[in-house]
């Protein structure tokens, strides 16, 4: 296919304090959005008796079940490290035994690693004393386990403000940040039932009000909806984004389901036998899987509505050229013949995206304004259009795709080419 020419202008909860000056610092974000909160270096935890030598067979290369039975240790998270960014869903995932969960507890050292470093806002957790690591878990990470774990003989309002409490907060206090918890989750009405008397979905969202009420740098969520009926997990997972959207939490989720994994995370690490594969977005995991085992977690799901546009499209052209679709069509004529391309992509000086030509349409208006050659039947799609959506496109109309971001301005183009490609491989997996 031709080049196209581009116009356009050049739940167990460790709870902990916050402000109890301001109820509202909850929603408030605790560093900027896109830096590194949370950085994990060579991280390792190795159980057993012998942790050293079985450290020196992995530096050997060997496999965590050749090691198991040379020195009965096993190597549960070998040498990982990830960074997780302000204001991000960060998802851990992997197949039953790959360390996923061992890795989230080393996180706030609930297990002690064996060699590697935590770093969360600057500081290294793992020379903390027991004081400080209290804190830490108060205050800076707060954990939502799979099990609800909340306290049987207190009320929702008691379950929620319990880490203020422990943190020595007034019980007027406590009580208004455990309100304003409850209330972001949808339980405002709920406070003085027990736990007993709700369903599983509304002990979990009892659970996250609980975390969410310490205000903590980032959440920790260890399979926090797997427990959970398929639909009542569904709403957890829109909740949680909902929460995000509001908030922009720092959150690292682990979980084994493809699904909700490239539903709700932002980037995702995929582990296998205690070692971090890759990390990377949904699209660059489908779209460029470092082996057969990161492929295969993608085999039974359908991921053309995660493939989308932004992803999918090219850059603009550095050939580009301002056009007023006032201007006489034939001035840009030779132009688009000289560049040996089949069709060109028309913005006005505002950067606006106004349509596309070809040379016969420009021909064809000859002396008239180029908007009289703009072709009718080429479609403009947004950033976020699915692959669905491109292809049902592209095969009504012959030319590529014109990406416009939400200001109407030109992104890029996505050529027939690569939908026809991402469908065929879709199919063939």
């Amino acid at each position: 296919m031709a080049q196209n020419l581009t116009f356009a202008p050049g739940g167990v909860v460790h709870p902990g304090a916050i402000n109890a000056e301001d109820p509202s610092a909850a929603a408030k974000s605790i560093a900027v959005s896109g830096t590194d909160i949370l950085s994990v270096r060579n991280l390792s935890k190795i159980f057993g008796p012998k942790p050293e030598r079985a450290a020196e067979l992995v530096k050997q290369g060997l496999g965590r079940n050749e090691i198991f039975e040379k020195t009965g240790n096993m190597v549960a998270v070998n040498n990982v490290s990830l960074t997780v960014k302000a204001g991000e869903i960060f998802v851990v995932m992997g197949l039953s035994g790959s360390g996923k969960s061992t890795l989230v507890r080393l996180l706030n050292r609930l297990i002690e690693p064996t060699s590697g470093q935590v770093v969360l806002e600057g500081r290294d957790i793992a020379p903390m004393s027991t004081s400080e690591l209290r804190e830490v878990r108060r205050k800076k990470m707060a954990m939502v386990f799979q099990s609800f774990a909340l306290l049987p003989n207190r009320t929702v309002l008691d379950n929620i403000a319990y880490g203020l409490e422990v943190a020595g907060l007034k019980k007027a206090e406590r009580y208004e940040i455990a309100r304003a918890a409850l209330t972001r989750v949808g339980l405002g009405s709920y406070e003085k039932l027990l736990p007993s008397e709700l369903s599983g979905g509304m002990q979990q969202r009892v659970g996250l009000a609980r975390a969410l009420a310490v205000n903590p740098s980032v959440l920790l969520m260890d399979e926090a909806f797997s427990a959970l009926d398929p639909l009542i997990r569904f709403e957890m997972q829109n909740e949680l984004l909902r929460l995000q959207k509001e908030e922009q939490r720092t959150i690292v989720f682990i979980s084994h389901d493809i699904e909700e994994a490239i539903k709700i995370g932002g980037r995702i690490g995929i582990m296998k036998d205690g070692c971090l594969i890759q990390v990377g977005t949904p699209a660059e995991l489908i779209q460029s899987p470092v082996d057969a085992y990161v492929r295969d977690f993608f085999r039974n799901v359908d991921v053309s509505r995660f493939l989308k546009a932004a992803t999918l499209m090219t850059g603009v052209d550095r050939r580009l050229l301002s056009c007023d679709i006032g201007t006489s069509a034939e001035r840009y004529l030779n132009h688009l013949i000289d560049s040996g391309v089949e069709c060109g992509y028309v913005c006005d000086d505002a950067g606006q995206y106004r349509g596309c030509v070809t040379p016969a349409s420009l021909h064809k208006a000859g002396t008239r304004p180029v908007r009289d050659a703009l072709l009718s039947n080429v479609n403009a799609v947004s950033l976020e259009a699915d692959l669905h959506e491109l292809a049902s496109i592209a095969l009504s109309q012959e030319h590529d795709v014109p990406v416009t971001d939400m200001a109407g301005k030109l992104a890029g183009v996505v050529s027939c080419r690569t939908i026809l490609k991402q469908v065929m491989e879709r199919r063939a997996a």
